[in-house]
């Protein structure tokens, strides 16, 4: 079922432009779109395991930079577009106690959130409604989103053709694992 998807990957990550559609994917990931760059940044450096580094470094900036912007769109836009993509998400009464784990535990929140599964864009969009500052946002940001890319580089550099012949014989199975694990990371949220 994932195989063209991942085939798909595969063939794009040979292209010129493949890191730009990375970037992109990557920003919009952490702000509005519902896909984690994660789905491109393991095939992506899997096909080229000399490029690893640079696919993490392209995937870390651009996805801080679009958590700028999903912070901005809580700062400003909270009763607007911020609350309508926490709506799509069905996280509506979940934002609440989002702010109050900010005011109560502020950068430990984005630390822990920006390595899990749970959507980023969740945290970016709290952040700027709870007017987290947004140095510390974006330090953090950067931190998380680094770690998260640089140590799945690390792997993929380290263990590649391993990893690859893993994720290639048994495809489906870690596409369904990765998504449970997105899915169950908002359904964590959403109990809150």
């Amino acid at each position: 079922m994932f195989r063209p998807l991942y085939d798909w990957v595969i063939r794009i990550s040979a292209h010129p432009r493949a890191l730009w559609v990375l970037a992109g994917v990557s920003f919009a990931e952490s702000s509005f779109f519902p896909i984690p760059p994660d789905a491109m940044v393991v095939p992506m450096a899997l096909a080229n395991r000399l490029k690893a580094y640079t696919i993490a470094a392209v995937c870390t900036v651009f996805s801080v930079l679009g958590g700028i912007a999903g912070y901005a769109i809580g700062f400003y836009l909270y009763e607007t577009l911020g609350q309508w993509l926490i709506g799509l998400y069905g996280l509506e009464q979940g934002a609440d106690e989002f702010q109050s784990w900010y005011a109560e535990w502020g950068i430990w929140v984005i630390l822990i959130k920006g390595l899990t599964p749970i959507p980023y864009k969740l945290v970016t969009i709290v952040s700027g409604a709870a007017h987290f500052d947004l140095l510390m946002f974006t330090a953090a940001s950067i931190v998380t989103r680094g770690a998260r890319f640089f140590l799945i580089a690390a792997l993929i550099k380290a263990y590649g053709e391993p990893v690859r012949a893993f994720i290639e014989k048994r495809l489906d199975l870690v596409a369904w694992v990765f998504l449970i694990g997105v899915v169950g990371g908002i359904a964590v949220i959403s109990l809150f």
